[in-house]
């Protein structure tokens, strides 16, 4: 036996979207609503996710004897050695990528301060000993 389409309950939906009333409006509201939260949802979550990964990304420390990379612990759960104090999550992150905006380490150097030397060379000049090269001649 099939299904009979219900088109008393279509012309219902219809006359409270079509007709004027405040029962049509608060319906496109909510429709509207849930429409708008199922496409920011992802961007939502993805903004989430970064934040978390970023708070994570911080208590993670590794270990300098074998390389083991821990949450948050004092000892290497791999060696067991002891981690420096410098590098447990109270401490202030390094600068890295792109989610961190700060001066640089101590250790950088500004590029505005560094003059770099370049020689130029013609690469079409023959080099002195050299017969023929690229003379156009075919050889």
């Amino acid at each position: 036996m099939e299904r009979r389409i219900p088109w008393l309950w279509i012309g219902v939906a219809a006359a409270l979207l079509l007709v004027p009333s405040s029962v049509g409006r608060l319906l496109l509201d909510v429709i509207g609503g849930l429409t708008l939260t199922l496409l920011l949802l992802p961007l939502l979550a993805g903004g989430v996710a970064l934040i978390g990964w970023q708070i994570v990304r911080r208590r993670l420390r590794t270990c300098p004897s074998c390389g083991f990379t821990s949450l948050g612990a004092d000892v290497c759960p791999a060696c067991g050695s002891l981690f420096t104090p410098g590098d447990g999550p109270g401490a202030a992150p390094e600068p890295s990528g792109p989610f961190f905006w700060g001066s640089g380490s101590e250790r950088e150097i500004d590029a505005r301060d560094v003059t770099i030397n370049v020689d130029a060379v013609d690469v079409e000049a023959p080099v002195s000993g050299e017969s023929g090269g690229r003379g156009g001649d075919g050889s």
